[in-house]
């Protein structure tokens, strides 16, 4: 049974899911009492920079500021940028790099896995790119923050994009063949 059917309705399991450590307040409709989660204290701010890299400070993660301008690390070995995009810096975007190597074959294979993916989850969407006679895997999560975004909503965004990345880039590796000790590492 979906947790809006199971006792007491949506506005309960909401209440907690969106604010578990807040007093619900009550409102009654008619004849059915709905309990509703009180806005946040937290209040959307636009996005910069500065709050990414905060964010990403919280969590005790290594991080610079590139040439561009933007926010890029390294997780698992594997490139991200934290970008800001759009007329008015408003839609954050998570991008992630895969760092393994593709054999020259596996372009179909490969394809095919992000058209799996792309089909069966909604994050991240996954692609390739032919870059330097080869071809690059990359992983975006993009949310458009147009009122601004609390605290909370910044930090989701921030996991959803490292962790549903890495899940696709651990995937593919465990996908790919070994990698063959007698030929030079591309990266």
């Amino acid at each position: 049974m979906s947790p809006a059917r199971s006792g007491g309705g949506a506005g309960r399991w909401l209440a907690r899911l969106l604010n578990p450590g807040a007093p619900a307040a009550r409102r009654t409709q008619g004849t059915q009492t709905r309990t509703l989660a009180k806005a946040p204290a937290d209040k959307p701010r636009p996005l910069t920079t500065q709050r990414v890299g905060d964010d990403l400070a919280r969590r005790g993660y290594r991080f610079r500021i590139d040439d561009d301008g933007d926010v890029t690390g390294t997780w698992d070995g594997n490139r991200f940028w934290f970008l800001l995009l759009g007329e008015h810096d408003e839609i954050l975007q998570v991008r992630g790099r895969w760092a393994g190597a593709l054999p020259p074959g596996a372009r179909l294979a490969v394809l095919q896995a992000a058209n799996d993916w792309n089909r069966e989850r909604i994050w991240p969407k996954v692609y390739t790119r032919e870059e330097g006679g080869g071809l690059a895997l990359y992983a975006e999560v993009s949310v458009d923050f147009e009122h601004g975004a609390t605290e909370e909503q910044l930090a989701q965004t921030v996991s959803c994009g490292l962790v549903t990345a890495s899940q696709f880039f651990s995937t593919v590796a465990s996908l790919a063949p070994p990698a063959d000790p007698d030929t030079p590492d591309a990266s």
